[in-house]
């Protein structure tokens, strides 16, 4: 299959259901291009939910007991499993608050298109560490080649083209966060480091879109004044606000979340999040 564009997500265990199901109905809101799913650890009788926005495709997602470290391994896979020309990547707990066709046509002229972290110094990125120590020594031990001048982009949103140079970005992007889970004893299992040292090391054809593409609700007042009005986001379903809410809110949604919040657990009472995600 070789198809010209369209979205990609990652779903893998029963805690981000919720927020996969309202994350399908914002994209079609907006958008009718296909939706690839990386899936794991869903029992099987849930996928016709998902399925029932039309145009879903579901693809087996690397398979692993723990399913932060499961959904780590399938971001890494990302170029390999599209089937698409021109991808957008969202984490399924992001909300489409407009639409963003523009993303697309970005990557005429991009090969790659991603996001600044609401912390964008990689020296001060005290959040991949478990350890209180120095953060650029520490990630450097482990093998990764930062330097104060190294940026913290986040990963939950990026937009890439099918080309050769992107092919060894995630080649990298592998190589340095099997780096990061081998010290697990001092960095916790997030892909950051990994992902600036990838892009810092292929120098890929990108652009730097604003934080509108990737609005961490948590964080908000770590941005200051916005430039431009939200399009993009970043929030679990469990504490977005009401008028991102609204977005999904069908009767369709409406029923899941009924049998949602009686039945389904979510990210607020994951495990795998709340013990620092040492497993693997």
């Amino acid at each position: 299959m070789n198809l010209e564009r369209g979205f990609i997500t990652i779903l893998t265990g029963i805690y981000s259901l919720q927020d996969c199901v309202h994350f399908l109905a914002a994209i079609r809101r907006f958008h009718q291009e296909p939706i690839v799913i990386l899936i794991d650890r869903v029992p099987r009788i849930f996928y016709p939910l998902l399925k029932a926005f039309g145009n879903v495709i579901l693809q087996p997602a690397p398979t692993h007991v723990n399913p932060v470290y499961a959904s780590r391994q399938a971001k890494l896979s990302l170029y390999d499993r599209s089937p698409f020309q021109k991808t957008i990547y969202l984490d399924c707990d992001i909300c489409l608050l407009n639409n963003i066709v523009e993303v697309f046509e970005e990557l005429e002229n991009a090969d790659f298109l991603v996001t600044q972290d609401v912390q964008p110094a990689i020296a001060q990125a005290t959040n991949l560490l478990r350890v209180k120590q120095d953060v650029l020594s520490t990630l450097q031990s482990a093998g990764l080649p930062l330097d104060e001048s190294s940026i913290q982009y986040n990963g939950g949103f990026m937009a890439f083209t099918k080309c050769s140079e992107n092919a060894a970005l995630f080649g990298h992007f592998r190589t340095y966060f099997e780096r990061v889970a081998d010290r697990q004893d001092v960095l916790l299992l997030r892909d950051q480091g990994a992902f600036a040292a990838a892009i810092q090391t292929a120098k890929p054809r990108m652009k730097v879109l604003p934080p509108c593409y990737n609005f961490l609700s948590k964080w908000k007042d770590g941005y200051g004044q916005l430039e431009q009005p939200i399009k993009v986001l970043h929030c679990t379903y469990a504490y977005r606000p009401q008028f991102a809410k609204n977005v999904t809110r069908s009767l369709y949604t409406r029923l899941f979340d009924r049998f949602a919040q009686v039945f389904l657990p979510n990210q607020t009472n994951n495990p795998w999040r709340m013990k620092g995600v040492q497993e693997s």
